[in-house]
């Protein structure tokens, strides 16, 4: 799932985060090549009810709570693929997503940043009982149904808890849906933490992993040991293999915002696994009910098992499958070319009606 950001790094990186360049591309139709200058119509607004707010728009959802308003942004325009992104967490927001400013409007594709009920420009309410898995579906199929997508553009992408919620959606309403994109993220959470325990856990230095766990027995999550433990042994290993003073604007910047009313609930405290309210979820034996064209994407280094995302494209019908061999958790850092090239191809490549 995704993990709470370092302390120390976040406070550390304050009076230096930095807007680093992207890395190269090759020009359109060079081998590699991903982006290149968009499409003509691409930032042709007409008709558009958010071009005032810069295709901001904030919508009201209703909830067995009340009403609240969750906060989106469109970016370009293409009438037959359109992706709303889903972010990790829960309770972090949609700027670590912000890579795909470098390469989806070269590639013509429209897409729309979203944070999630609880998470940083949306509506945050103090109430426990909104943080489960069926009330964040109903509040995706709000979304969509706002933002006016339906199954002949809509595509839905979502990264580790994103993909959770993605596999949650793409059950109950697969009908709406032209294509779906599950990235870092296993198809059942006892899978994950027994990847957890039984290969991260003991790759890991002998002495920092008794230490790690010593203060997860107390439960001392608040400790800055734990963090700078995190950090060294597991944090650059599997979640963003970038030295720690190379961690990206929008990742320094969405992991501060963390809101772990949402986070510690569902995930738990627990950076080695999962212990909230998501411990035994499992969709595995469902994969096989979304028929719609999904992508898979893992990552070699992963806190996510390579291999059982493997095998969950091929539980799809017409499920494919992404290997960011230089990747963690993050790819799309840490594999960004690998990455951002393989999801470009399925979205164009399902447009096109290929198999």
């Amino acid at each position: 799932m995704l993990l709470t950001v370092v302390a120390a790094l976040s406070l550390g990186a304050c009076d230096s985060l930095r807007n680093d360049p992207p890395p190269a591309v090759a020009a359109p139709g060079a081998p590699g090549a991903v982006a290149g200058a968009p499409p003509a119509g691409y930032f042709d607004n007409r008709g558009r009810s958010d071009v005032l707010s810069g295709g901001v728009r904030m919508i009201e959802i209703t909830t067995p709570k009340g009403k609240f308003h969750v906060w989106t942004k469109r970016v370009g325009n293409n009438p037959t693929i359109k992706v709303l992104l889903l972010h990790g967490g829960p309770g972090a927001n949609h700027e670590v997503f912000e890579a795909f400013d470098s390469y989806f409007p070269g590639a013509g594709i429209e897409y729309y940043y979203y944070d999630q009920l609880g998470s940083s420009y949306s509506d945050q309410p103090h109430d426990p009982s909104l943080w489960n898995t069926d009330r964040f579906v109903d509040e995706v199929e709000q979304v969509r149904a706002a933002l006016g997508l339906g199954p002949k553009d809509f595509y839905l992408y979502g990264q580790s808890w994103g993909g959770l919620l993605a596999i949650e959606y793409a059950l109950k309403h697969q009908d709406k849906l032209k294509g779906l994109v599950v990235s870092n993220m296993m198809s059942s959470i006892p899978a994950y933490n027994k990847y957890a325990h039984e290969v991260l856990m003991p790759a890991m230095d002998p002495a920092a992993l008794k230490e790690i766990l010593a203060i997860e027995a107390r439960k001392d999550y608040d400790n800055p040991r734990y963090e700078q433990l995190l950090m060294s042994h597991f944090y650059n290993e599997h979640f963003l293999r970038l030295p720690p003073d190379q961690w990206p604007n929008p990742v320094l910047r969405a992991f501060s915002a963390l809101n772990k009313e949402v986070y510690i609930p569902m995930q738990g405290p627990s950076e080695m696994g999962a212990s909230g309210t998501l411990e035994h979820w499992d969709r595995s034996r469902d994969l096989k009910r979304i028929t719609v064209p999904t992508l898979v994407i893992g990552a070699t280094h992963d806190t996510m098992d390579p291999r059982h995302m493997e095998w969950m494209a091929r539980q799809f019908p017409h499920g494919h499958f992404l290997l960011c061999p230089k990747g963690s958790h993050l790819a799309i850092y840490d594999d960004q070319q690998v990455y951002m090239a393989g999801l470009i191809k399925f979205l164009h490549d399902t447009d096109a009606g290929k198999p």
